[in-house]
């Protein structure tokens, strides 16, 4: 038998202000798209905003709908936008929040397993991390490099990319 440890490295600090500039803006711009979420039954709002390469910011936001689960995350909605939209121009960093209308969220909150799965099959596309902030509102900035700090065993098969 062999025994495998698998660790992570993230950064964390205190706060927005700690970040240099344009990663201070793409997270303003993730809250701005936020406030596009469509959340009427949980009331959990999320924003993301993607910095390309070429300097553009792209926004998603949570959109719910009563038809169970035909609703989409913040992350894949920009992501999808990126993908029919901008294809050519690659992704530096994706920024996201959330905000609860029923409870203080105190840490950011983490992308789902769906989520990270679609930006994973885009770094491979560029065969580069992009860098992820994740925070919420007067707490701590968590920023990753790459996908596979959440997934380390993600899906992924060479052979079904063209």
């Amino acid at each position: 038998m062999i025994s495998h440890e698998i660790k992570i490295n993230f950064k964390e600090y205190n706060t927005l202000k700690e970040l240099d500039k344009p990663n201070y803006d793409l997270c303003a711009e993730a809250v701005k798209a936020m406030k596009n979420s469509h959340s009427p039954y949980s009331k959990f709002r999320v924003g993301a905003a993607l910095r390309l390469q070429s300097g553009k910011i792209i926004y998603g936001s949570n959109q719910e709908n009563a038809a169970y689960p035909s609703g989409l995350c913040a992350e894949r909605v920009a992501l999808f936008h990126w993908g029919a939209n901008h294809p050519d121009d690659p992704i530096e960093a994706i920024a996201v929040t959330a905000h609860s209308d029923e409870f203080e969220i105190l840490q950011p909150v983490t992308s789902c397993g769906a989520c990270l799965q679609v930006l994973a099959e885009y770094e491979k596309m560029y065969n580069k991390p992009i860098e992820i902030f994740l925070f919420c509102n007067n707490g701590p900035v968590w920023v990753m490099e790459g996908v596979e700090s959440f997934l380390p065993f993600l899906f992924f098969e060479n052979r079904l990319i063209s």
